[in-house]
């Protein structure tokens, strides 16, 4: 696929045109970015429906050399401008969660109107992120979906349903994201993986550097009959500590993948000082090139990538401190990895 005819050296300095600089646009890239200014339903801190913008603002820092994927920028990247209408109904039901939340938390009885038209909004969320992703792959195209909270991509995976016959998810998450409902929220940031199961065409969840999870979900997980398998990140830690490496443990977790991955990325499966501001961070966790070096493996053993989402981003509350900055540091080079990859795979089907 063709890129721009203007003239572009990608050893310069970055020109604000595009993401990561590139002056590339939809028709001709192969990767779409798509950013969900979302987060009604986060349970502790906000902060990650402004991730797009900043993670833009951060990514002309990005040089575009990935000795992984030297020539995959050529192929194209778009971010999609934040969707206006998204915003604005976020922001309005963000207040009125708060409010439920609140409540909840005084011991006062919730607006069960409220809840109600919550959890429409949610669904009206899905709904638009299915359409939208459908309209993308139907052109051929790869989608990355650049959150907003974890709840944002369950229209992406519906949309997947609608075109895979089977496949599985790789889930990097500090949690477990396995709860029937929470707070009240059917479609909260801690029920994506409990609605994804929903779906049969789902094979298996494979979750990675989980260390936070409630006893309720790890009886789910222990009652899949091998539909869910969690590594632990307790687990892989004692087993380094003992001499394991994290190479033949990238091996295991990758054995347990179908052919086709979706792959869910949300920013608190790293190690805190990576995205200080992330909503419910947990001690622990991946560096950046060993969760790098994960995704690898999967690309290098023949699984197909169907997909993938960065969520939970964070720019935090005051905009205005140098941790703020460094979510978006780090998310922008996060992105433009996944990018490289979703590039450097081929649409599939059926």
């Amino acid at each position: 696929m063709a890129v721009s005819d203007t003239p572009f050296d990608p050893n310069d300095a970055a020109a604000a045109n595009g993401i990561f600089g590139l002056p590339h646009q939809p028709e001709e890239a192969r990767v779409i970015i798509l950013p969900v200014p979302w987060e009604v339903t986060v349970s502790y801190r906000t902060g990650t429906a402004q991730a797009a913008q900043a993670i833009l603002r951060a990514s002309v820092q990005v040089d575009l050399y990935d000795a992984d994927f030297p020539d995959a920028w050529k192929k194209g990247f778009f971010m999609l401008p934040p969707d206006k209408k998204i915003a604005r109904k976020g922001q309005d039901l963000r207040k009125l969660a708060e409010n439920h939340l609140n409540h909840l938390l005084s011991g006062k009885k919730t607006n069960a109107k409220h809840l109600k038209k919550i959890n429409e909004g949610c669904r009206w969320l899905n709904d638009r992120v299915r359409q939208e992703v459908s309209h993308w792959l139907d052109q051929g195209k790869r989608v990355v979906l650049l959150g907003g909270d974890h709840s944002t991509p369950l229209g992406y995976l519906q949309a997947l349903a609608q075109r895979h016959t089977q496949f599985g998810i790789l889930h990097l998450d500090a949690h477990c994201d396995l709860r029937k409902d929470y707070e009240g929220f059917t479609y909260s940031h801690a029920s994506i993986m409990h609605q994804a199961l929903l779906m049969p065409q789902i094979s298996r969840l494979v979750q990675v550097g989980i260390r936070d999870y409630c006893e309720a979900e790890w009886q789910r997980i222990q009652k899949s009959n091998g539909r869910i398998v969690a590594f632990l990140d307790r687990d892989l830690k004692r087993q380094q500590f003992a001499g394991t490496s994290w190479l033949s443990q990238c091996a295991q977790i990758v054995d347990a993948l179908p052919e086709k991955v979706y792959l869910s990325f949300d920013v608190d499966v790293l190690a805190p000082h990576l995205c200080p501001n992330t909503g419910t961070p947990v001690p622990g966790g991946l560096e950046f090139e060993q969760t790098l070096t994960l995704l690898l493996h999967v690309v290098h053993s023949g699984r197909h990538i169907v997909g993938c989402d960065l969520t939970e981003v964070s720019v935090g509350n005051s905009k205005k401190t140098v941790s703020d900055a460094w979510d978006a540091i780090v998310g922008a080079r996060l992105l433009y990895r996944l990018a490289c990859l979703m590039a450097e795979t081929a649409p599939t089907a059926g």
